[in-house]
């Protein structure tokens, strides 16, 4: 991958900041994250994708600059270098630490966050939710869903203005730093948001279901750019959904 060049002074910047329940029959030498594998047979030939996440941090499958201007690449490269490396790498020392078998994927981790400790919830929740982040941002992104994603959507928000709407209010009124969320949730899609790196999947969030789509709201991942204008952020970051991917994910999880 290329990497954009950073003068002196950004370099400076970067050393001062540097500070899913889908357990299932999914074996035990996963690897990579949000590992997208087809479960099809010669005898079930409609058999759903598996989605995963493993415990090391996945390749970007775009540059730095990509997303801009949506996303600068100053933004993207301290934000996956540095915030989500580091949750990455404390994840695994937490694991060491509490003998938690890495070769299951974080989704089985989460859903019995409970037992764990802080410096595990935290880091496991802040691994999982950048790599579904990461997975569901494209350059090409952007538009508006189809097929059957766009169905559930209409049925269950009314329209896709209207998801739009709820799901930016929920992105907009967090308080503080966390994440907002689509989720499948028996069948039905919600919006709703969970503080710092919590999600819907572990067991003490009280927004629960699988998620679809997920952005940050926490200052690192917009504030270069957009100071503190969080609603211009949130507005712009759907010209860089992937709707395919959240369409895999869809497919992956609904009944």
């Amino acid at each position: 991958m290329k990497k954009p060049t950073l003068h002196t002074s950004r370099r400076s910047f970067i050393a001062q900041s540097t500070k899913v329940t889908l357990s299932l029959g999914l074996g035990s030498s996963l690897v990579g994250s949000s590992l997208l594998s087809s479960c099809s047979s010669s005898t079930d030939s409609k058999a759903k994708p598996t989605i995963a996440t493993g415990f090391s941090q996945t390749p970007l499958l775009y540059d730095y600059a990509a997303l801009e201007p949506h996303i600068d690449a100053m933004t993207m490269e301290i934000h996956y270098t540095k915030h989500a490396a580091a949750y990455a790498n404390n994840l695994k020392d937490a694991a060491a630490e509490e003998n938690v078998d890495t070769q299951k994927p974080v989704e089985e981790l989460m859903a019995k966050i409970s037992n764990y400790s802080t410096k595990m919830r935290n880091n496991g929740g802040g691994h999982y939710n950048h790599e579904l982040f990461w997975s569901i941002m494209s350059p090409t992104g952007g538009g508006e869903p189809d097929g059957e994603l766009a169905a559930a959507i209409a049925k269950d928000f009314g329209s896709f203005s209207a998801f739009i709407e709820a799901f930016e209010t929920a992105a907009k009124t967090r308080f503080g730093s966390g994440w907002a969320w689509l989720v499948l949730d028996g069948g039905t899609l919600k919006v709703g948001s969970t503080p710092n790196q919590d999600n819907p999947l572990m067991d003490i969030s009280e927004f629960k279901g699988q998620p679809l789509l997920g952005i940050d709201v926490w200052e690192h991942a917009y504030y270069l750019n957009y100071q503190n204008e969080r609603p211009r952020y949130i507005s712009s970051w759907w010209n860089l959904v992937n709707w395919a991917a959240v369409q895999e994910r869809f497919d992956a999880f609904k009944a």
